[in-house]
């Protein structure tokens, strides 16, 4: 399999969920299957479902994030420069309403939109990588073609 790009912000972020799943969540759930079991019969017993139902999805995620942290090849923005590439923090303006935004662009495992981490594998992002300050980029959004120009590039 291919490498997943990453910060070490989001590489540090998953470590730690998996830690609070594995030495937390984990003994808490077969705790609680155990409880559960002491109620009596398991084919009515709605407390050992859930907690069944609850153990699966937290072992799936523990399988799923060990998998996501052994491809992780840790990029470190600061060591970067020039063009937008992986990493970068970009600043662009709106060419329709000169609102400026920020994002930073990063693996898919740790894009949050809502925290200006846009998933390198975006529209947008796509659209920015190999791009300078002053450039002007054209973006196909679900809302329509949107136009921006690059502000301002920085490896943080």
């Amino acid at each position: 399999m291919d490498k997943l790009p990453m910060t070490r912000v989001g590489f540090t972020a998953l470590e730690a969920e998996l830690k609070v799943l594995k030495s937390q969540e984990r003994p808490a759930i077969i705790q609680a299957i155990a409880e559960a079991r002491e109620l009596g019969d398991l084919k009515e017993n709605a407390e050992y479902h859930s907690a069944r139902e609850k153990q699966g999805f937290i072992e799936g995620r523990i399988k799923e994030l060990e998998g996501i942290l052994s491809l992780a090849d840790v990029i470190d923005p600061r060591s970067l420069s020039g063009t937008i590439k992986f990493g970068a923090t970009v600043t662009v303006a709106d060419e329709d309403t000169d609102e400026e935004k920020t994002w930073q662009i990063v693996g898919e495992y740790e894009a949050n939109v809502e925290k200006g981490l846009l998933n390198i594998k975006s529209p947008i992002a796509k659209a920015l990588i190999g791009k300078e300050e002053g450039d002007s980029v054209e973006v196909r959004t679900p809302g329509g073609i949107k136009s921006y120009e690059i502000v301002e590039i920085a490896y943080v």
